[in-house]
């Protein structure tokens, strides 16, 4: 693929076309490749929170890979950066996060090329709602994964998320946020209120993906900051009862977003994981 510059080591954002076949439909998803000359080095996959997008993640991705030695592969699900928006009278369902996992995800590895030996050697790094993506293919793809790490993942509505995202919406009306989230993405209404009305929707507090998780068989890390004004301890505490293995990183801060507020620190816990089951790989 052609890189950016000679001295960069990130390829230019592309668009794969997924097609109409498929089973989430005909979408257009933006991607990028990170390290793509690393031919011989596992996928680094990573999932962004419930507002990202690849422009988002900022350079988190390539330090992350930079200390792994692995590619990287980042995009934009739909809805947000230059994917395929959402229409602004779609409401998203309950499930939406399923239908990512189960079908956008797979469709758009099916559309890239990547097939089962690349699957099987790969490692998702999911945030946030990412997260909870990741955790959703680790359950139903259990045997296409080497492993996976969760950044303040959701696996059930807290009281605390809904209060913050509800404060979130009178921001985005009456701050300057939306213009600060247009930076990211080509329709900033449609990222925002697709996130915002269904973790808004009193239907999605019944939302529990707890149940799910059983299946999960590859080496899992679930991060949480104690700062986190979007979720608790109780999260990643409820992984760890669900997934036999699963190791826990509590951190004192970070927030929401320790990969932007402590990201070295952060790199180098994810690192020693993975490396634990990575070692004496090239």
């Amino acid at each position: 693929m052609n890189t950016t510059s000679a001295t960069s080591m990130t390829d230019d954002v592309r668009f794969a076309s997924i097609p109409a076949d498929a089973p989430c439909g005909a979408l257009t998803i933006e991607y990028q490749w990170l390290d793509s000359d690393r031919t011989d080095a596992p996928i680094a996959l990573f999932l962004h929170e419930g507002l990202g997008s690849i422009a988002m993640w900022r350079d988190w991705p390539q330090q992350l890979c930079d200390r792994l030695g692995m590619r990287g592969l980042v995009y934009s699900r739909p809805g947000y950066g230059r994917s395929t928006p959402r229409a602004h009278d779609d409401k998203w369902p309950v499930d939406f996060m399923s239908h990512q996992a189960y079908a956008v995800l797979p469709a758009l590895l099916d559309t890239l090329g990547i097939d089962a030996a690349e699957r099987q050697r790969m490692w998702l790094i999911g945030h946030s709602d990412g997260g909870s993506i990741a955790l959703l293919y680790a359950s139903a793809f259990p045997r296409q994964l080497r492993g996976a790490v969760v950044i303040a993942p959701h696996v059930f509505v807290e009281d605390i998320s809904v209060r913050s995202i509800a404060q979130a919406k009178v921001a985005y009306e009456q701050t300057d946020l939306r213009q600060k989230l247009s930076r990211y993405h080509a329709d900033v209404d449609s990222a925002f209120y697709g996130w915002n009305d269904i973790w808004l929707n009193p239907a999605f507090k019944a939302w529990n993906i707890v149940g799910e998780l059983a299946s999960i068989v590859c080496p899992l890390l679930a991060v949480q900051a104690h700062d986190d004004h979007y979720g608790t301890m109780a999260q990643i505490e409820a992984i760890a009862q669900a997934v036999n293995g699963a190791q826990l990183c509590k951190l004192a801060g970070g927030g929401h977003s320790p990969h932007r507020e402590m990201g070295e620190a952060l790199n180098e816990t994810v690192a020693a994981f993975v490396e634990r089951f990575d070692r004496g790989r090239e």
